[in-house]
């Protein structure tokens, strides 16, 4: 009885041409033959199953060829290629770092280096799994791998560059091995069943490609799993079945049972898989899966991002046009949730069917309705006419109308300047979600920034309708009115605004000409303070000095040195500095401020 090989050795490539998606890899080491640019050491590193080893092995074999062809290929006829693939080649050694990683090894391994090849150019040394090695090992690797004799050429093999010291990276040229894609590995796949004899369903072709996960290895095994559980022809159920896979019929139809809002027979095609032996977890990573390829099929740019089979793709168009694109960012956002606390939930199950449950409730939802109405639902609370007798922000309140409050005159104003208070109230109420917690986060901060330009306006509105009081009079007023008028303002901030309290305080200002007051205040913080109150208080000192043509000007001197008055001595030096007879009186009666 003939003895099996596997299809994974049986078809190993022997030329750079017959390597499957590793194409920028061998153009470059095609390259490098030709134009004798040979690196003294190579390190080719990526994921299990993708050529690491067998382009490893074809370079070694093709530099030590001695009739090569024009595309810089083996002849497999000179005596160095018939060694090599009779497997008696003593220019090609192959060291298994996994198992041989101690000193004493590489030791053996510089030993053999010193001596020249037999047959062609060069002596080649293939290091697999080199991340093994210890660091006592690499460290004694370093100086031969830096600068071996001429004849000899290190080739290193990796999955896990970041276990690998810098020092050795660094005296390598890496090479970088891509996963394989999912239509490489079909067409390589139909080329080995043609070869085989064996009529290959494209769809399930396809499952084993993604079920391989970039590997071309494990796709060959799963190939070879296949042909020995069907013989000559295997359909898409034979792999589906052979494989554990879950059908894509089931995740289309609970596409279907979310957008009916059918909870009742989401939850019993989700107790079908669970009796057929899959895995929960394994359910949602799917159903997310399944629910992104529908995402990338709404768009022609992002079709390309839709690795199946023609004929579940036009499924998937089918189901990509009967959905909304806001059901899709709902669904993507609960599966991915749903993902992630798996791991920490204690009843797996239910957190499974409750995430069932949730996609059934946005289906109805979201599906039928677009973005537009569930905007307008979630103003409506805005429009509601605001009762200006209750409200109790002080700080939102105008400004003229918090300084007219000291006013010993009635202030002649018309009530509408009262009905502007509602504008800024609306902005201090907590956000109304109702009715968008099943949007995207970008219409929902769209949303919000709607909401706050509104509100704005809303406010710039109220401001403009507030009715100031003109002044005509224009009297004389004196430093001692305007620090007792300053005093006031002071009082006035002093619980509501805390901040202009102690700028009045500190700040009073000087009398310039044609009634102008200049505050010299200390940074430009201060200065933001005081405009944005401007308007209301420049009319109160208007209306308390009698004199409408007073302006009020500030100007910002951070040179200016305020010293805060706390304990009672600083308070005497304070007035005594207003007043030295204060100090006088002090002395002759021999008084005690405490």
């Amino acid at each position: 009885m003939e003895n099996f090989i596997v299809s994974a050795r049986k078809y190993r490539p022997t030329t750079f041409d017959t390597v499957v998606g590793q194409e920028s890899i061998t153009a470059t080491l095609k390259n490098a033959i030709k134009n004798n640019q040979l690196a003294q050491a190579y390190l080719f590193c990526g994921p299990r199953g993708v050529g690491k080893t067998t382009c490893a092995r074809i370079f070694a074999k093709t530099i030590n060829c001695m009739n090569l062809s024009p595309e810089m290929e083996a002849c497999n006829e000179c005596e160095s290629c018939r060694a090599f693939n009779e497997n008696r080649s003593y220019n090609i050694h192959e060291l298994d770092a996994a198992s041989n990683n101690s000193v004493e090894d590489i030791r053996q391994l510089i030993d053999k280096v010193r001596i020249p090849p037999q047959v062609g150019k060069y002596s080649i040394y293939i290091v697999d799994e080199v991340h093994m090695l210890s660091t006592a090992a690499f460290n004694a690797f370093l100086k031969t791998l830096e600068e071996p004799p001429a004849h000899a050429k290190f080739i290193l093999a990796t999955t896990e560059k970041h276990k690998i010291l810098p020092t050795i990276l660094s005296r390598c040229q890496i090479f970088d091995f891509n996963r394989m894609k999912v239509e490489n590995i079909v067409g390589h796949l139909q080329k080995l069943a043609e070869k085989e004899g064996i009529e290959a369903d494209p769809n399930g072709l396809n499952v084993i490609a993604q079920k391989a996960d970039g590997g071309m290895r494990d796709a060959l095994s799963f190939f070879d799993q296949i042909v020995s559980f069907s013989g000559k022809k295997f359909t898409y159920q034979d792999v589906i079945n052979n494989l554990n896979v879950l059908d894509y019929e089931y995740y289309f139809k609970l596409v279907e049972y979310f957008k009916a809002g059918d909870v009742t027979n989401s939850l019993l095609t989700f107790n079908e898989i669970l009796n057929k032996g899959f895995d929960a977890h394994h359910f949602v990573t799917g159903l997310a899966q399944h629910l992104r390829d529908i995402m990338v099929c709404r768009d022609e740019a992002t079709l390309q991002l839709l690795e199946v089979g023609a004929d579940i793709r036009d499924r998937y168009k089918q189901q990509a046009q009967e959905v909304s694109i806001q059901f899709l960012y709902t669904a993507l956002n609960i599966t991915n949730r749903c993902d992630l606390d798996y791991r920490d939930s204690k009843n797996k199950r239910l957190l499974v069917e409750l995430m069932l449950m949730q996609l059934c409730n946005i289906g109805g939802k979201i599906s039928a309705q677009p973005v537009a109405p569930v905007q307008q639902v979630a103003i409506q609370p805005q429009q509601q006419p605001a009762q200006p007798q209750q409200v109790a922000h002080p700080v939102q309140q105008p400004v003229a109308q918090q300084v007219a409050t000291p006013q010993t005159e009635t202030p002649v104003s018309k009530p509408a300047a009262h009905v502007t208070v509602s504008a800024p109230v609306q902005e201090s109420k907590p956000l109304n979600t109702a009715g968008i917690n099943n949007i995207s986060i970008k219409n929902y901060m769209q949303f919000r920034n709607n909401q706050k330009q509104a509100d704005m306006q809303k406010q710039q509105q109220a401001q403009q309708s507030q009715q100031v009081q003109v002044v005509n009079e224009t009297q004389d007023f004196t430093m001692d009115q305007v620090v007792e008028l300053w005093g006031k303002l002071a009082n006035i901030y002093k619980t509501k605004k805390p901040r202009l309290h102690a700028i009045f305080t500190e700040s009073i200002p000087e009398i310039k000409d044609n009634y102008v007051l200049e505050m010299t205040l200390v940074n430009s913080l201060q200065q933001d303070a005081i405009n944005e109150v401007k308007t209301g208080f420049v009319n109160y000192v208007r209306q308390q000095l009698h004199n409408g043509k007073i302006e009020i000007v500030t100007k910002v001197d951070p040179t200016v040195q305020r010293k805060t008055v706390y304990t009672d001595t600083d308070k005497f030096q304070f007035l005594n500095e207003q007043n030295s007879n204060l100090g006088v009186l002090k002395q002759d009666l021999n008084l005690d401020f405490q």
